[in-house]
């Protein structure tokens, strides 16, 4: 499968969060002692990854972006759902037991509907998502071609009912 251009990779994403850990520290309010008891690693990694000398791991970035996803600072490097991008680089191309989302009315690109399915693309992190017409995600991946195809698939099937 070619990966589309435009997707996040894990290791961008380590290094987007490793370099805005100190600005998501501070907007949360709490101290290098507090910030490392809550992502669970030293303070001296902290430290070290707040002065660019370390870059976090990805269970720690996984942390940091599940713990502090309401801050202006996360949802401006992935959109108002953090979440739903890592696991989409996570599990590349795997469809989703459905899980509620708000719709996509801000941080999406509506690129096809039918049958009740709507096929979106994320504003910020580039990468797609189909949903049910009550917003439940189906499917994310980066990979456009593959979304596409797996829309048309669901769209078929059932006339796109899921039930």
């Amino acid at each position: 499968m070619k990966r589309d251009e435009a997707a996040l990779t894990r290791d961008e994403i380590i290094l987007k969060v490793s370099d805005k850990i100190r600005l998501i520290r501070t907007e949360a309010g709490y101290t290098q002692d507090k910030m490392a008891e809550i992502i669970g690693v030293s303070k001296k990694t902290l430290v070290q990854i707040e002065k660019g000398r370390a870059e976090a791991g990805w269970s720690t970035v996984v942390a940091v972006c599940a713990l502090f996803r309401e801050t202006e600072t996360v949802r401006f490097l992935f959109g108002n759902e953090p979440l739903e991008v890592l696991e989409t680089v996570a599990r590349e191309g795997i469809d989703y037991r459905k899980e509620k989302t708000l719709g996509g009315k801000i941080w999406w690109r509506e690129i096809k509907r039918s049958n009740g399915l709507i096929l979106q693309q994320n504003i910020i992190s580039q990468h797609y998502r189909i949903i049910d017409q009550d917003h439940f995600r189906i499917y994310s991946s980066f990979d456009e071609a593959s979304s596409t195809e797996r829309f048309e698939e669901l769209s078929a099937e059932n006339g796109g009912l899921l039930g």
